[in-house]
């Protein structure tokens, strides 16, 4: 799910990790509206608050904006940039967790601040969502890198416009039959419907769980972080299996063929 790259990856591989990390935004997404009143899983609506805080003279208000903007920006930058440079100096799966170890802390950050030490400032508000979006950008980043731009998870604006792009494209028989444009529906409505499906569950645990619904998300990452490492040591280890066999095949033709001279003696 994390370690392929680019174009080795499968439809399954995609499927995975599109399903999860939306999953995880959507969750992300609904829980920091119902406790901060701001959306955090994408930065299309700050763009136009900070515009108008501008119009408006409100230095203070649209730095702030400002500085969310960035925030998210840097964690893509950070996300692509970890990728590339370490791509060649480590394994490629240690490169592509660290964005989602790096989310994993900044989530579970919020969570503990929120249950511990939040006093409902509003500059303690500014802070947590900054933090939020920096992590959203660190998975938009990963997931947009690794999958060569074919999923985006923490909005959906630009995955509605493929959809019905799409769904005016299988209109024609022609289309309809193509094995790529149906592994590309696919995969769009399987995103936007875990994306809406974890909105729904944050919204649900929030009643039960309150600031907590945080964790929830944390423990998501955490699966998606080690799933592809449980795949990597079963995958050495059956490797490792594999070359051992041979070894034993030749201590038991040797041990036979001793007995067999023994015998002839």
């Amino acid at each position: 799910m994390l370690r392929k790259y680019s174009n080795h990856r499968t439809q399954g591989d995609n499927l995975k990790l599109g399903a999860l990390t939306a999953l995880s935004a959507g969750m992300t997404n609904v829980v920091s509206v119902i406790v901060f009143f701001s959306y955090t899983s994408n930065i299309t609506g700050h763009y136009a608050v900070f515009a108008q805080e501008v119009s408006r003279g409100n230095v203070y208000q649209a730095a702030v904006v400002l500085l969310w903007i960035l925030l998210f920006f840097s964690g893509s930058f950070l996300s692509n940039f970890v990728i590339i440079q370490g791509k060649d100096r480590i394994s490629s799966y240690l490169a592509h967790a660290i964005p989602i170890m790096l989310e994993f802390v900044g989530i579970l950050v919020v969570g503990v601040y929120l249950q511990f030490f939040y006093a409902d400032t509003l500059l303690e508000t500014e802070f947590l969502v900054g933090i939020l979006l920096f992590a959203m950008g660190l998975q938009n980043g990963l997931t947009a890198s690794i999958s060569n731009s074919v999923i985006k998870t923490t909005h959906l604006t630009g995955l509605t416009t493929d959809l019905a792009i799409l769904v005016s494209m299988f209109t024609k028989r022609n289309n309809r039959n193509d094995e790529q444009l149906v592994k590309k529906f696919h995969l769009l409505l399987v995103i936007m419907s875990c994306y809406v499906a974890g909105g729904i569950i944050s919204g649900v645990s929030y009643n039960f769980l309150g600031n907590s619904t945080f964790f929830v998300v944390c423990f998501m990452l955490m699966f998606i972080a080690f799933y592809d490492f449980y795949k990597l040591k079963r995958t050495k280890k059956v490797y490792g299996n594999r070359h051992d066999a041979p070894e034993e095949n030749e201590l038991n033709y040797g041990t036979l063929q001793d007995k067999s001279k023994n015998s002839h003696k």
